[in-house]
């Protein structure tokens, strides 16, 4: 089948998956630890804030102004989640926590991450170097806790095949980029068939390959579906252009460049019977999207998607790793492990 041909009870039905792990959590609030903070990345924060609501004075005080800003155009009597909330935090500089402890109200700031173990129902690992999430999960993966990571969940062959691993055991761990849950890529997720058949698509996104290459895929990710086949990456660490190839027979571009700041998310689909150019914007929703599939899935032991895809993923991100380091070679998804 085409994947521009399936029905919108198809590709809702693609996303569900039970979980192999986790027995749902019935509280009438989920107990979170928000976990780690790194250069860039303010996502303790905003996801915090999503969950808990904030103190508007000490929020702006966020060095990543555009957190405040999103924030503050949300209506307060929506603002949050149901059923979740940040009881503890930590960060690798602890002057951080206390910071995000005041402005997105978390009662409890811990001096070492596994001090959360028997106080929450799951944790969030809010950092976005794939290189250090097998370390900064295994303390919660090993005692059973639900886990969620921040994209990508892994940048190397060896911590793809960990994540692997503890997953088939049973471990609730899930990963995501928020593009995943755009609105505005929704429409075009749940059918394309107004475009005919998909041959070409591009996608940009700023920053680089290894941290933000996953926001440029899970864009494209859920309208194409399984069955990416290659990845050559004729760029530079700083200016990424990757180019896709997909079993459909259609061809991606996505380009992650290091300042591209002023034009992150743009997504253009063209196909046999017609285009469509669609702009990013609401990022709020998509984080706030994202963190309820999260806690959802801790409720209900269902994946909101199949671990498949994240896999999948990751060794598109590998990939454009892999042949960026060989001068721009074709690199086979199959050519990278796990291959079960």
């Amino acid at each position: 089948m085409k994947r521009s041909d399936r029905t919108v009870t198809e590709a809702i039905s693609a996303q569900a998956s039970v979980a192999s792990g986790s027995p749902p959590v019935k509280r009438d609030a989920i107990r979170l630890a928000m976990l780690g903070m790194v250069e860039g990345n303010g996502h303790p924060y905003s996801w915090s804030a999503i969950c808990n609501g904030y103190d508007a004075e000490e929020m702006m005080l966020c060095p990543y102004t555009r957190i405040p800003a999103y924030l503050d155009k949300e209506p307060k009597e929506t603002l949050r989640i149901e059923g979740a909330v940040v009881t503890h935090i930590w960060t690798d500089d602890p002057a951080d926590a206390v910071r995000v402890s005041r402005a997105s109200l978390i009662p409890n700031v811990v001096e070492r991450p596994e001090e959360v173990i028997g106080h929450v129902d799951a944790v969030v690992v809010a950092t976005d170097k794939g290189h250090e999430h097998v370390e900064r999960c295994r303390s919660f993966v090993e005692a059973g806790i639900p886990v969620f990571v921040d994209k990508p969940l892994a940048d190397n062959e060896a911590d793809l095949i960990t994540f692997t691993e503890w997953v088939k055991q049973g471990k609730a761990i899930m990963s995501s980029s928020s593009m995943r849950y755009s609105k505005e890529f929704a429409p075009y997720r749940l059918s394309a068939n107004n475009l005919g058949g998909i041959r070409f698509a591009s996608i940009t996104t700023p920053k680089t390959w290894e941290r933000y290459g996953i926001h440029a895929l899970e864009s494209v990710y859920p309208i194409f579906g399984a069955g990416f086949l290659s990845v050559r990456n004729t760029g530079t660490f700083e200016r990424n252009i990757v180019h896709l190839k997909h079993a459909y027979g259609a061809d991606i571009v996505a380009v992650a460049s290091a300042d591209m700041f002023g034009s992150s998310g743009l997504l253009q689909l063209c196909g046999t019977a017609g285009h469509a150019f669609v702009p990013f914007q609401d990022t709020f929703y998509s984080f706030k999207a994202q963190l309820q599939a999260f806690v959802d899935y801790v409720r209900t032991g269902v994946r909101p998607y199949s671990f498949d895809e994240t896999i999948e993923l990751m060794k598109m991100i590998i990939a454009g790793i892999i042949s960026r380091e060989q001068n721009g070679r074709e690199v086979w998804l199959t050519e990278i492990a796990p291959n079960e």
